[in-house]
Order: structure tokens, then C-alpha cells, then sequence
């Protein structure tokens, strides 16, 4: 999680590291240590409650922080751990139809529009046929 910002709606932006490997962070980050389902904390951390929550913890004008020390002081809800599991994946697949979604409206505006021209063109031709 990101302790320091320029601004208040970054400061706490949050990466759930679901690989094996270790990885290595800057000194501007806290490593949360936990039990849950990480994808379910990424997601929490999104949430209004908890920008809420950030906004009366964190500190500073030109550079916003936000302590460890406070940030102990967040309440997140917790669900058995199969909940977040099945709030994360509902997340997951909300996410995948919105993607695809925005792929799909600019191919179908595209074919909408050349069958659009063809038509127009069918209509606007005025050629006359000969037997």
C-alpha cells in the first residue's frame, strides 16, 4: 500500500501481490500482513468507506501521508474468508464483462457505421439498370 501521495485519492492505493515470488517495494509503502483473501482487501480499499476512513487519518498539504501507526486505526469489515473469496471473484467477473463490454461497443459502432455507408450508398445510387 502506498503511504505517500501528492494527493488524497492515491495515498493508500493498494496492490495485492498474489504471486510466490518475493518481491521488493519502496520506502514509501506498507507490506500488510494478513490471513484474508488479498484480492478481497485490494478491492475494500477502493471502497468509499474507506476513502472515509483515509481521509481522517491522513496527513499533510503538498505531500499526503498516511502513517502505519494510523492506518492501524482503519476498520475493515471481515468476512469468513470463503465470503471474501466469493465477493472477490463476484468483483472479478464484473470487472470482465465491463472489459469486455468496452471492447465490444467500438467493433459493433464500427460495423453499424459500414453497414450504415453501404445502405446509404445502396440507397443514393441512382444508376439505371439496363436489361
Amino acid at each position: 500500500m502506498a503511504v505517500t501521495s501528492e494527493n488524497l485519492e492515491d495515498v493508500c492505493k493498494t496492490v495485492a501481490w498474489l504471486g510466490d515470488n518475493d518481491i521488493a517495494i519502496s520506502g514509501h509503502a506498507a507490506i500488510i500482513r494478513h490471513e484474508q483473501d488479498p484480492r478481497f482487501l485490494a478491492y475494500y480499499f477502493q471502497t468509499q468507506d474507506f476513502f472515509s476512513q483515509k481521509r481522517k487519518i491522513a496527513r499533510g498539504t503538498k505531500v499526503i501521508e498516511v502513517s502505519p501507526e494510523l492506518l492501524k486505526k482503519v476498520v475493515v469489515p471481515i468476512p469468513s474468508i470463503e465470503k471474501q473469496k466469493e465477493i472477490a471473484d463476484k468483483i472479478e467477473c464484473f470487472e470482465s464483462l465491463l472489459s469486455d463490454v468496452k471492447v465490444g461497443i467500438p467493433a459493433e459502432a464500427e460495423a453499424r457505421h459500414k453497414q450504415y455507408v453501404y445502405y446509404r450508398n445502396k440507397l443514393l445510387t441512382f444508376k439505371e439498370k439496363t436489361a
